[in-house]
C-alpha cells in the first residue's frame, strides 16, 4: 500500500497491543471473501450492511483499497430506491447455513416493483441497518487520501450515499416529525433489545414450525433471541416483502423511530458535508438536514428526567420508556447542548449502566431494567461497536479520561474473549461468535488511534487518528519480532 510521510509524533506499543493487532489481523485475514468481510465464519456467513461500515473503519489502517472495496461491494447490491440492503448473500453459501436465507426474501423478484428496484444481479434481504456508511466512507478516504483521490473512491461512492440517506430521510419518515423509522427490530441492530417488546406486542407470530431456524447450531440458547422473538420477526418480513418491500404500501404494524439510529442517520449527514467539500460540490444541504434532524431528535426522543434518549413508537404514538444503549449513543452527534451531553455521561456512568464501576464496558441495556439478560443477545450483553460509538462520543464532548479507560477496557475484552461477538457486561465472559469481525476491525481502529496518541493519553476534544496513522502502526508493530503483518 502506498502511504505518505509519517505522524511525526508515535508512540512505542505494549507487547498486549502487538499481540491484540496480530489476533486482530488475523481474524480480517480469515474472514475476507475476496470482495468484503463476513462477520463470522459460521453464524453470519454473507456481508452485513453495519458490519461492513464498521469492518471497513477497522480496514482503512491496513489497506484503505480493501476497505474502500468493502463499502463498494456493499453499495453495488443497493437498490433503485437508494435502500442499503442489511444482508448481501453470497451465492456459494448453502440455503441452510443461514436463515432468513435468499429464498425467504426473494428481493430480485418481490423487490423489483415500481419504487423498489432491487437489484437482478444478487440476492438481498429487503429491510436495512443504521447508516454508518457515510462515516465509514470518510474515515477511510482519511486514512489515504492520495490514493483515494486516484481512485476516485468519494466520487464514486457520493451519490450512493446521499441516495442512501434520502431513503431514509424521506420514505421512512413515517411519523411525519423528521426522523427515520425502522420497520423491523432487525433494522435496529440491536435485534432484540427490550425496546422493542412493546411495539412487538400487537404483531402476530409466524405459525409455530413453519421455519428452521440455523442460528441455533452456533449459539446457545440462552444467548439468543427466543423463538416466539424469531416468530414475530418473520412475520413482520413477510407481511413487508408481500407488499414488495414498497414503503408507500406497505402496513408497517412496527414503526419505531429509534435514537441510535437517527444519531448515525446525522453523523452520516456531517461526513457527507465532508465529502461535498472534498469533491467540490455545495456541503450545505448536508448540513442543513443534519440540523434539522439534531431538532427532531432532540424534540422527540430526549426525555429531560431520564437523562438520556428513548425510542418512540410511532404506531401507539408514544415514547417506548426502556432503557437501552441506544438511547446514549446520540453522544456522538456534534452540536448537542451542555446539559445534554452532561446527562448522557452520567446516565452511561451511573447506576442505570455502571460504566467505571460496575461494568467496563457499556451494557446493551440498563442493568436496573426488569428484562436484563446479561447473556441474551442485545438484552444486556456488551457489544464492541455500540462502546466504540460511545468512546467516540466521549471525546468528543471532553470526557478524555473516561474515553481512555473505556478504550483500554475494549482492547483487554477482546483479546481476552478471542475478539467474541459480544461480551457479558460484569464478568466479560465471552458471549455470541468468536472471531468476530467488527471486533477485530475496531480493536485495530482504537489500536491506531493510540498509536498516534499514545494509548495513556488522550486530548480534551474529539480527533481523530491523523490521516496515514495507520503507517505508524504498522511500523512499531513490524518492528516487532513477536508481530505478524
Amino acid at each position: 500500500m502506498e502511504r505518505a510521510d509519517q505522524p511525526s509524533t508515535r508512540h512505542p506499543l505494549t507487547p498486549d497491543a502487538i499481540s491484540a493487532y496480530d489476533g486482530a489481523c488475523h481474524v480480517l485475514l480469515d474472514n475476507w471473501t475476496g470482495s468484503s468481510t463476513v462477520p463470522s465464519r459460521g453464524l453470519y456467513p454473507h456481508q452485513w450492511s453495519w458490519d461492513s461500515g464498521f469492518i471497513a473503519i477497522g480496514r482503512r489502517h491496513l489497506s484503505p483499497p480493501r476497505a474502500q472495496q468493502e463499502l463498494e461491494t456493499l453499495l453495488a447490491a443497493q437498490w433503485g430506491d437508494g435502500r442499503i440492503p442489511h444482508i448481501v448473500f453470497n451465492p456459494e453459501v448453502p440455503l441452510d447455513a443461514y436463515f432468513p436465507s435468499p429464498d425467504f426474501w426473494h428481493s430480485t423478484t418481490a423487490g423489483r416493483g415500481a419504487g423498489a428496484g432491487a437489484p437482478r444481479h444478487v440476492e438481498t434481504s429487503g429491510i436495512v441497518q443504521p447508516p454508518i456508511h457515510a462515516l465509514a466512507a470518510w474515515l477511510v478516504h482519511r486514512a489515504d487520501p492520495d490514493t483515494s483521490r486516484r481512485r476516485g473512491f468519494l466520487p464514486r461512492v457520493h451519490p450512493k450515499l446521499v441516495a442512501w440517506q434520502r431513503y431514509l430521510t424521506e420514505r421512512r419518515d413515517l411519523g411525519g416529525h423528521g426522523l427515520a423509522a425502522i420497520v423491523h427490530p432487525w433494522e435496529s441492530g440491536m435485534d432484540n433489545s427490550p425496546s422493542w417488546d412493546q411495539p412487538l406486542a400487537a404483531v402476530p407470530p409466524a405459525a409455530p414450525g413453519s421455519f428452521t431456524r440455523a442460528d441455533l447450531a452456533h449459539g446457545a440458547p440462552c444467548d439468543r433471541p427466543t423463538d416466539l422473538d424469531y416468530r414475530k420477526y418473520v412475520r413482520l418480513a413477510l407481511d413487508y416483502r408481500d407488499h414488495g418491500y414498497r414503503d408507500d404500501l406497505a402496513p408497517h404494524p412496527f414503526a419505531v423511530e429509534d435514537p441510535a439510529f437517527n444519531a448515525l442517520l446525522i453523523a452520516s449527514e456531517h461526513a457527507l458535508a465532508e465529502i461535498a467539500m472534498e469533491i467540490g460540490e455545495d456541503p450545505s444541504d448536508h448540513l442543513v438536514r443534519a440540523e434539522t434532524a439534531t431538532t427532531a431528535l432532540r424534540k422527540r426522543l430526549w426525555d429531560e428526567e431520564a437523562g438520556q434518549f428513548f425510542s418512540y413508537d410511532v404506531r401507539a404514538g408514544a415514547p417506548v420508556r426502556e432503557r437501552s444503549a441506544a438511547g446514549l449513543i446520540p453522544l456522538i452527534v456534534p452540536g448537542l447542548p451542555e446539559h445534554i451531553s452532561d446527562a448522557l455521561i452520567a446516565t452511561m456512568t451511573g447506576p442505570h449502566f455502571g460504566l467505571g464501576t460496575a461494568t467496563t464496558l457499556v451494557p446493551s441495556y440498563a442493568l436496573t431494567g426488569a428484562a436484563f439478560d446479561a447473556s441474551r443477545y442485545w438484552r444486556g450483553p456488551a457489544w464492541f461497536n455500540v462502546n466504540w460509538l460511545l468512546e467516540r462520543g466521549l471525546r468528543r464532548y471532553g470526557a478524555a479520561r473516561r474515553a481512555a479507560a473505556l478504550r483500554a477496557a475494549m482492547l483487554r475484552a477482546a483479546t481476552d474473549s478471542r475478539f467474541t461477538e459480544y461480551v457479558d457486561p460484569y464478568t466479560g465472559a465471552a458471549r455470541g461468535s468468536r472471531a468476530f469481525g467488527w471486533t477485530a476491525a475496531l480493536t485495530i481502529d482504537l489500536l491506531a488511534q493510540g498509536a498516534t496518541e499514545g494509548l495513556s493519553t488522550t486530548t480534551t476534544e474529539h480527533t481523530e487518528p491523523r490521516p496515514h496513522a495507520a503507517g505508524g502502526l504498522r511500523d512499531h508493530l513490524h518492528a516487532s519480532p513477536t508481530a505478524r503483518p
